[in-house]
Formats: structure tokens, C-alpha cells, sequence
């Protein structure tokens, strides 16, 4: 029997397995937290084999008195010692040599071994961050040269720059986020650094914590997490490609997908029957638009428990699936984490058999609402469990399921104020991932290890086939297991912008395999903006559209002919490169290379590059957009890296489509366009595109396979190096070498040598020998130029435009009203929607770059009621725009709206951040009798003016609200109160605050206790409402409600 040592101060206990759990629970449950820290005491199992000092396992506390004594006191900055590791310019770091011994496995290494083993190197870093511990937390500072900038970050909304700008890495159902979200569903603690010179480097915390990510400061590199935790470097490297590749020697690099999954997905949240499904599959064959996934939305489910069918709606998936496979379509299924508790169902029955789900402190399993209802969640962090999962997937398979969709797996839970389950939960994880710990130590990494469950019992299914796994929840690592996308994005122009950015930010963090659902998953697109949208992202590496229940249809022909013809010429570009695609994903799966990336990884030097957010690299090739409405990409002057870059199309230029460019000295492969990859064949022509370099030089390589199963790691592939030379006016394009046990296939060779703005020469051939093209003359050139400029001019001139049918408002100040109005000064930042309810969308501290509030247009944020019913008249009526003030001249920023509430009542609301107090937010609101008739008196009906706004909670366990009630009562209201009203003397004495202990902030409303009847604290799911009530009483002209109040941020006093 396998002996553990369990060591707490100076007793030492010995015990097997069932010892372990015993004394885990034990701690667990008498570990001194008070009811409102979301930290308990941490204790964890692990093997310290990492250390030649430590043989045996042990149970060590991670607190300042634990066994091994690690970097928890308060201390003065100092640097940090290293060691170099894995390969030459790596070096891990640490607070100290006990902290080195104390700190856990690694969940993002492939191999967690690799990064506690010493190499023998004669390089130092230039580089060496300095730490300090405070309260438990440990802060790591690195300093880099002024002119530095930051990128990667994972998964993160906003400006593809990341310098200045601060992320928290806590997985984070965070539907409709907006553009200053700081937690969203993965985390990526990690940071890319451009240098000045264009050399880059790379850093990584290597903790699962929730770790703060700071870049507010200069050039500073800013992580906080709980202690203790090693921070990784890599470089700094010759270019941000190769510190990419670095990376992925540690972390792996992404699953080989299988060729079909590069192709055009069509999602929807649902579509409801099989039947639904098939028409949708006919229609796209019917139309010529191609594709090749259909995805199944949890309602395919009985009763939404996974691993089941509805008996009604899809009583045959197998018969399903065949007939999408005979018209070249594959089926992807959705598979969360939440099972339904309920015995009788085979699910729960047989994880309840074999042990495997989270715990509560006590023990027992724990339950939370999600989908089905009450649910329990596998441990993913068991391999038993990983296994359970693994065998269910596989027999899963057998329905003909070609792909698996791991979705709410954050994991969110419903009815909660964090959005996820209780950080004091249990894990009885593996020694080798921590060993038992909390929730808090684990909830990071639960997406990944659920995907890599879910790929491991696809391989256990068909070894002959490649898993195609998309997971919502990640962390660095899960491009090893799965693809992802950027989660419940929203349908508008600003998403749209995000898309891009969001999805290099992946690929510069080591997850190559993204995009956005196109279109916008929330609201309704409109037809500029979901052919605009699926114009680019057809180029994504990832491309699928999807929408949620209860929007309009989203298909390509859901938004008139014009928009159809749009989607179909993008999704044929797309199947047109899938050779090149295919061959990104090749050399990023053997050698860690990135697919796509921003423009400034062509010139790392210049500085004008690396803020461009319309444009990205698909290798060589440059692909750059408009992200604006009113203008198309023929009128775009894009800003070009330095260098030969020469534009091509396909015969399809079409202003809602992006300008392709070639770099000079570069070859691509492409294809015809298929409807689906199935279609392809060896034999199809190969036309590769060449644009010459300045020395009449090009190369380029492709790459072919199967497109599905493992023989290319057996050689069984052909990999093949083309090069052109310019010698004497003749081009000869031909092979330098050839990789791979593959014979080339006897098929026709095109070639097309970019010549410049359009303009080609065509030649063909057989591959595999030399084919020569003689170049024309200078003023043959010109001609052909002239010619292909003219050829465009008509085609442009004869396209039909997608219509802008935007729902533009006829009332006063429609001009703004399906643009959200910005006010900006001082402190703050705010969006406002005024054609619904007036709402303010969101709320940023600049200097802290918080983001207070955030919603969706249609609901929540700030808004105001007429009545005490919730929802009330007032929240989604249009408001009018009735003056609008700029900052100028000492003038204040604001804004003032008008909205008819009925009943000859008007709700006005004026919107100000003044210039002599720039620090706070002013809102003055009332309820005025404008035309109230003369039978009723002169006064309306009751009404009360309800402010309602919906804070948004970063770190819901450690927020809650302060205040001094009337009578000197102080007062903390935590989320565990729900929902609680105040009045009389126990009313807040005209001020009270929102604090957030983690970011040591303090969010201050203050108000007139004269206006304010009584205030409501509701804490919802990852938000709380802090709600200021009028007196409920008629009005009229002269005696109207009113609420003066502002809001002021700063730090925890």
C-alpha cells in the first residue's frame, strides 16, 4: 500500500488513500474563514518529487505557518532567483528556494517535469523581475525599455494592444461583455512584450489562481496571484514569432484538426428537429454557398441531461447524421458539464457509482442549477473521472457524432452571484495537477481538463479519426485538446471590431484555433453588418455562425440577395485557401508556428503597425477590412508593412469582402471552391500564387494529407518546397524539396505570378516539373495593369450593394440613436443607448480602468422606472435627446434625455460629468406632469421614481455594500443577504458604497435622503442592484419627483 506523509505544523500523520480524503475533508472543514472571505485556508496534496530534497508526499499548508515556509510575509521588493530551463533563453523564476519547493504542478506545460528541471545554459536573463508578498498575495514586477509593447493576455476583450490596459484571469460566463470586461472565459497568464528593437519576449505566471494581470504602469509587467507561483521567460527572441514557438515547446502546440473543421460551420441556438436540420443542409447545397459542419444546440437533448436524444424531435440521430454525411455535411453535438441530478438517469447513476463528482466541504456531492435543473459536475481533476468522462464520449460516438461542443464549462452555475460554484468546493485532484484542493485552486483549469476528457474518448472512439473538440471555458495549454470561440458575443459594429483583435489575442497566447460566432450570437444583425462581419470572417481560422433563441434567422440568405451573394463569394475565398489554411495549421501543429497574426509580425520594428486592428497575417498573405459601415474596402488606403506587398482577388471584389496582399518572396497554394472539403480531391488542378521579392525570388510550401487520421505522423504525407526565380525575363517556379512517403499526384499545375494592383499572369503545367513564364515588358506590364484596374472598375460598378436598412429613428435626435451616445471627461467614460429606455450601457472608471457597469441594450445597466413594479414604464420606452452639451470652454460633459412614460408623464434625465468636480457622475432624474388633464386635478396617477442600476461584480465573494444607516447604525450587506430593503432610520445616511476588497475600490453613491424614500440591495448572478425609491404619490406641473445623485470612485480608505 501506497503511504502519504500529512504534515500540519509539527504532527505528522501516515495513511493511505481513504486517509487522504478523510483528513482533506477535515481541513477543509475547520479551516478558520469568516462567512465572507472567499479565500479559506488552502491546503493541497502533491508529489514533491520535483525536489531532490523532498521524496516523500505531504499535505502542506499554504499559509505563512505552513511546513515549508514559502514567500507569504510582507517584504520589500527583491529579485527573484532563477534557473534557465527547457531550452536555451528559458528561465523559470522564483521568490526563493522554498518557494521553488512549495510551488504546485503545472497544468499548462505538457510536461509539468520539464519545467522544475534545471538545464546546463551559459546564457543569463536580461530580463529579472522583481516580487514582493502582501497579505498572502505575491506581485511580480518586470520593467522593460520605454517603447515596449504588450499583447497576448488570452482571451480578452478591447484593443489588441493590451499596454495599458489590466485583465483578472477568473473563467467567467460572461455573456455580451463588452470592450473593457476584464474576466472572460479562458485565462491566459501570460504576456507577449514587442520590444523597441523588435525583438520580443514572453512571460508567464504559472499559477491557476485568480491572477491580476497589471500593464497600467509604463512598460511594467504587473502579475498578483495568491503566493506561491514560479514566473516563466521566454527571451527575449530575434521576433515575436519565435517566442511563439518557445512557447510552444513548453505548452504544446494545437491538436492537428482534421481538414473538414477548417471549412464554413452553421450553428444555432436551437435549431429545434432533425428535420429543421436537414432543410437547413438542403438549402445551402440548393444555394451553392459551401459548408461543411451543422452544430446541435443543447435542445437536441432530452430534458437538456447530456448524453441523451429527445425521443420526439430526434428520435433518429443516427439516420440524422447519415444523411448529413451523404451530402458532405458533419454533425457536432453540444456536451456540458452539468448532469442532471436524478437517480434513474444513467448519467448520474454511474458517475454516482464510480465517485466522481465535486464536493462540498462536507463531503457531499454538491448541486447547482444549471440547464437540466439540479446538477452535479464530474471531477475533472481525478483521472478516474477524466476516464468515466472519456468512455461516456466514446460510446456517445457511435451515433455518428463527428465533433463535441464543451460549453458552460466555466463551469457556470445558475442562481449564484459568482456565476460558478462556491470556491470552498473539493476537488480530490490527481498529485501530478495539485492533489485535493479547492475550488479556488482548480476552477481555472476545469474547461481544460473537461476537453482533454472529451478528445481522449474521441481518440478511445475511432483512433483512425482526428477529435474535433470546441470548448467555451480554457486555459494556456487547451489548444492541445480543442479549438474555441469568443463566447456570447453581441450583434453590432463594436463586436464586429473586437472579433479581430480577440481572436489574435488567442493566437498570441498559444490558441491558434479561434474566431467569433459571426454575425453576433445576441440581438439581430443587420444585413450590412452580418455580410461585413462574415466578409473577414471567412479568413478566420476558425469560421462559424451562430445566434441565440429568440433572434431573427441567421443563415447567410436570412438578410435579403445582396447579403447572400456577399456570404457566398467570402465562404468560397475561404474553401479557395484551405490548402494554404490547411498548411498554417501543419506547420503550427509540428513546429509551433502561429496562423494568424497582426500585420506588425511582417515588421516588428515599426511602431505604426502594432496598433492596427482591421487588418491580419494568415502566414504571408495580408488580409485587411473595413470595421466601419459607411465604408467599403475599395475605398480603404490601408497602411501596408514595409516591403513588396501586391493585391490579388479571385475575380470577386466586392467592398463588404477585404483586399488581399502577398508579401514579395512568398508562395501560396489554393484550390478550387468546393461546397465542403469532402469534395476535394488530389487530383483537383493546384494553382499556387507567387508575388516575387526585390530580388525576383519567391518559396513557399503545401502540404497534403489524408485531411483526417494519424498516417501523417507516419510519414505518410507529402510536404512540398516550391521556389520562383526572376533570371533573365523568365520566372521558372519549381520544386526544391519534397518531405514526406506520399507519390505526387498526376494533376494539372496553375500558376499565378502577381504582377501588381491586380494583376496577374496565368501559366500552367504539370506539378512536379519546372514551368516557365516569360515576363513582359515594363509597358506590357503597365497595360495589364491598367487593364486589370478598369476589369474592377466594372465589376464594383455593377455589383449590388447589401441595402442599409439600420432602424434609424424619426423622433428628435435620431441622428444618435441607434449609435450609442459617449460622454467622456474627467474620470469617466459612459455609453448610453437612447432609442430604449434611455439606458446607460456602460460605466468606466478611466483611471482605474474599471468598468462599474456593463449590459446588454435591451435590459439592465442603468435604468429607471415610473412605478414600483419591476420593469416598469420608464426602462424601454425611446427617450428623446433634448440637448446635448460637449466638453468645452469649462462647459460639462453631458447629455440630457427625455422619455413619455404615459399618462401625460414625462421621466428626464440629465447625464453630467462636471468639469469642476471631474471626478464624479452626476445624475439628476425626475418624473415631470407635462400634460396631465384637468379632470384628474392637475395630478396624475401614483408613480415613484425607482432608480435602478446593475453594478457588475468582478469578485462577487469579496464585494459588498457599506453604508452608516439615519440612526448611526454601520451597516455590511454581503451577497448572502439576496435581497434586503432599507427605510426610516435604518436608511442610509445619504451616501453608500459599493466595495470591491479585491481591487481595493470603492464605487460611492451619494443622494439627498429628502428625495430618497427607501433603497434595495438585490445581489443577482455576478451583479448587484443598488436601487434609490422615491415616495410613491401623484404629480403634477409644479410638484414633480426628483433624484439627485452622483457617483464617485476611490480607493478603500
Amino acid at each position: 500500500m501506497e503511504m502519504s506523509t500529512v504534515g500540519l505544523g509539527s504532527s505528522v500523520v501516515r495513511g493511505g488513500g481513504a486517509l487522504k480524503l478523510a483528513f482533506c475533508r477535515y481541513l477543509f472543514t475547520h479551516s478558520n474563514s469568516s462567512p465572507s472571505s472567499s479565500s479559506p485556508t488552502k491546503f493541497f496534496f502533491r508529489k514533491k518529487s520535483y525536489s531532490k530534497k523532498l521524496t516523500r508526499r505531504r499535505l502542506t499548508s499554504n499559509m505563512a505557518d505552513s511546513e515549508v515556509k514559502v514567500a507569504t510575509s510582507d517584504s520589500t521588493a527583491r529579485k527573484m532567483i532563477f534557473q534557465p530551463i527547457l531550452e536555451d533563453g528559458v528561465f523559470r523564476f522564483d521568490c526563493s528556494a522554498n518557494d521553488k519547493d512549495a510551488a504546485f504542478p503545472s497544468v499548462s506545460f505538457i510536461n509539468s517535469k520539464s519545467r522544475d528541471a534545471p538545464i546546463v545554459s551559459n546564457k543569463a536573463p536580461l530580463h529579472i523581475p522583481y516580487f514582493e508578498c502582501r497579505l498572502g498575495q505575491q506581485i511580480v514586477k518586470l520593467e522593460l525599455p520605454v517603447g515596449t509593447s504588450f499583447y497576448g493576455t488570452g482571451e480578452v476583450s478591447g484593443q489588441l494592444e493590451r499596454t495599458g490596459k489590466r485583465v483578472f484571469t477568473w473563467n467567467t460566463d460572461a455573456w455580451g461583455y463588452g470592450p473593457e470586461t476584464t474576466s472572460l472565459y479562458q485565462s491566459h497568464p501570460w504576456v507577449l512584450a514587442v520590444l523597441p528593437n523588435g525583438e520580443a519576449l514572453g512571460v508567464l505566471a504559472d499559477t491557476t489562481r485568480r491572477c491580476e494581470i497589471d500593464l497600467r504602469t509604463g512598460c511594467r509587467i504587473q502579475f498578483t496571484a495568491v503566493s506561491s507561483f514560479p514566473v516563466i521567460t521566454f527571451g527575449p527572441f530575434p521576433s515575436p514569432t519565435d517566442v511563439l514557438v518557445s512557447l510552444s515547446h513548453a505548452i504544446g502546440t494545437v491538436f492537428m484538426p482534421p481538414k473538414w473543421s477548417l471549412g464554413y460551420h452553421q450553428c444555432r441556438w436551437s435549431y429545434e428537429s432533425a428535420e429543421r436540420v436537414l432543410e437547413i443542409s438542403r438549402k445551402f447545397r440548393e444555394k451553392g454557398i459551401p459548408c461543411d459542419v451543422i452544430w446541435m444546440d443543447i435542445d437536441y437533448m432530452d430534458g437538456f441531461r447530456c448524453f441523451t436524444f429527445d425521443k420526439e424531435r430526434f428520435p433518429d440521430p443516427k439516420s440524422l447524421v447519415k444523411d448529413l454525411h451523404d451530402t458532405g455535411f458533419k454533425a457536432i453535438w453540444m456536451l456540458d458539464p452539468g448532469i442532471k441530478h436524478e437517480e434513474g438517469y444513467f448519467v448520474y447513476d454511474s458517475g454516482s457509482k464510480h465517485d466522481v463528482w465535486i464536493q462540498k466541504e462536507d463531503g457531499v456531492p454538491f448541486v447547482g442549477d444549471v440547464w437540466p435543473g439540479p446538477c452535479v459536475f464530474p471531477d475533472f481533476t481525478q483521472s478516474k473521472a477524466r476516464a468515466w468522462w472519456a468512455n461516456l464520449v466514446k460510446d456517445f460516438i457511435s451515433n455518428g457524432v463527428d465533433g463535441i461542443w464543451n460549453d458552460m464549462n466555466e463551469p457556470a452555475v445558475f442562481k449564484t452571484v459568482t456565476k460558478t460554484m462556491p470556491e470552498s468546493n473539493i476537488h480530490r485532484g490527481d498529485d501530478e495537477l495539485g492533489g485535493c484542493q479547492s475550488h479556488s485552486h482548480y476552477h481555472n483549469v476545469y474547461g481544460i481538463l473537461m476537453a482533454r476528457s472529451t478528445y481522449e474518448g474521441m481518440g478511445l472512439a475511432n483512433r483512425k479519426k482526428r477529435p474535433f473538440v470546441l470548448t467555451r471555458a480554457g486555459f494556456i495549454g487547451s489548444q492541445r485538446y480543442a479549438a474555441t470561440w469568443t463566447g456570447d458575443n453581441l450583434s453590432n459594429w463594436e463586436h464586429l471590431q473586437m472579433s479581430i483583435s480577440m481572436m489574435l489575442q488567442l493566437g498570441l497566447s498559444g490558441q491558434p484555433l479561434s474566431g467569433p460566432d459571426i454575425g453576433g450570437f445576441a440581438g439581430n444583425a443587420t444585413p450590412k453588418l452580418f455580410g461585413r462581419w462574415m466578409g473577414f470572417g471567412a479568413m478566420f481560422p476558425f469560421c462559424r455562425g451562430h445566434s441565440e433563441m429568440g433572434t431573427n434567422d441567421h443563415e447567410p440568405w436570412s438578410f435579403g440577395e445582396e447579403c447572400e451573394e456577399v456570404c457566398r463569394l467570402a465562404l468560397k475565398r475561404r474553401y479557395r485557401l484551405i490548402p494554404h489554411t490547411y498548411t498554417l495549421f501543419y506547420m503550427a501543429h509540428t513546429r509551433g508556428t502561429p496562423v494568424a497574426t497582426p500585420a506588425f509580425f511582417a515588421d516588428p520594428k515599426d511602431p505604426n503597425l502594432r496598433t492596427l486592428e482591421s487588418c491580419f497575417l494568415l502566414g504571408p498573405l495580408l488580409v485587411h477590412s473595413s470595421i466601419m459601415p459607411d465604408l467599403g474596402s475599395d475605398k480603404l488606403q490601408p497602411l501596408l508593412p514595409k516591403g513588396i506587398w501586391l493585391s490579388f482577388d479571385f475575380d470577386d471584389s466586392h467592398p463588404d469582402l477585404p483586399a488581399l496582399y502577398l508579401q514579395g518572396g512568398y508562395i501560396i497554394p489554393s484550390g478550387p471552391p468546393h461546397q465542403h472539403v469532402g469534395e476535394s480531391s488530389q487530383l483537383d488542378d493546384l494553382t499556387l500564387i507567387v508575388a516575387l521579392d526585390e530580388h525576383g525570388k519567391a518559396k513557399g510550401i503545401h502540404f497534403e494529407d489524408d485531411g483526417d487520421g494519424y498516417g501523417f505522423a507516419e510519414g505518410e504525407y507529402l510536404l512540398t518546397h516550391y521556389v520562383a526565380e526572376l533570371k533573365s525575363s523568365v520566372v521558372t517556379v519549381k520544386i526544391s524539396k519534397t518531405e514526406g512517403l506520399w507519390k505526387r499526384p498526376n494533376r494539372r499545375l496553375h500558376v499565378q505570378l502577381l504582377l501588381g494592383e491586380g494583376a496577374m499572369l496565368d501559366a500552367w503545367g504539370t506539378d512536379g516539373e519546372d514551368l516557365q513564364i516569360e515576363m513582359p515588358s515594363e509597358i506590357e506590364v503597365s497595360k495589364l495593369i491598367s487593364s486589370r484596374k478598369e476589369h474592377r472598375r466594372l465589376r464594383l460598378e455593377k455589383i449590388k450593394h447589401i441595402p442599409d436598412v439600420e432602424d434609424v429613428s424619426r423622433h428628435k435626435g435620431g441622428e444618435l440613436s441607434r449609435t450609442p451616445i459617449e460622454l467622456e471627461n474627467g474620470d469617466w467614460s459612459l455609453k448610453i443607448v437612447p432609442w430604449i429606455g434611455g439606458r446607460i450601457i456602460s460605466m468606466v472608471h478611466l483611471p482605474t480602468g474599471r468598468q462599474w457597469l456593463h449590459s446588454r441594450v435591451e435590459i439592465n445597466g442603468y435604468e429607471e422606472y415610473s412605478g414600483m413594479e419591476y420593469r416598469s414604464a420608464g426602462c424601454t420606452e425611446e427617450y428623446n435627446i433634448i440637448q446635448r452639451d460637449l466638453e468645452h470652454a469649462g462647459e460639462d460633459e453631458s447629455v440630457l434625455l427625455e422619455g413619455d412614460v404615459g399618462g401625460g408623464l414625462v421621466l428626464q434625465r440629465h447625464i453630467a460629468i462636471p468639469k469642476d468636480k471631474p471626478k464624479v457622475l452626476r445624475i439628476e432624474s425626475s418624473i415631470l406632469g407635462c400634460k396631465v388633464g384637468a379632470g384628474s386635478g392637475g395630478f396624475s396617477r401614483l408613480v415613484c421614481l425607482r432608480v435602478h442600476p446593475t453594478f457588475s461584480l468582478l469578485h462577487p465573494t469579496e464585494t459588498f455594500v457599506a453604508f452608516t444607516s439615519i440612526d448611526g447604525t454601520k451597516q455590511e450587506v454581503w451577497p448572502e443577504t439576496q435581497e434586503k430593503f432599507y427605510q426610516g432610520n435604518l436608511l442610509p445616511n445619504g451616501e453608500w458604497k459599493l466595495v470591491d476588497k479585491c481591487l481595493g475600490l470603492e464605487l460611492i453613491n451619494r443622494f439627498d435622503v429628502g428625495e430618497v424614500y427607501k433603497c434595495l440591495i438585490h445581489w443577482g448572478t455576478g451583479t448587484v442592484n443598488l436601487e434609490l425609491w422615491s415616495e410613491d404619490r401623484p404629480v403634477s406641473k409644479q410638484s414633480p419627483l426628483q433624484i439627485f445623485h452622483e457617483y464617485e470612485v476611490r480607493e478603500i480608505q
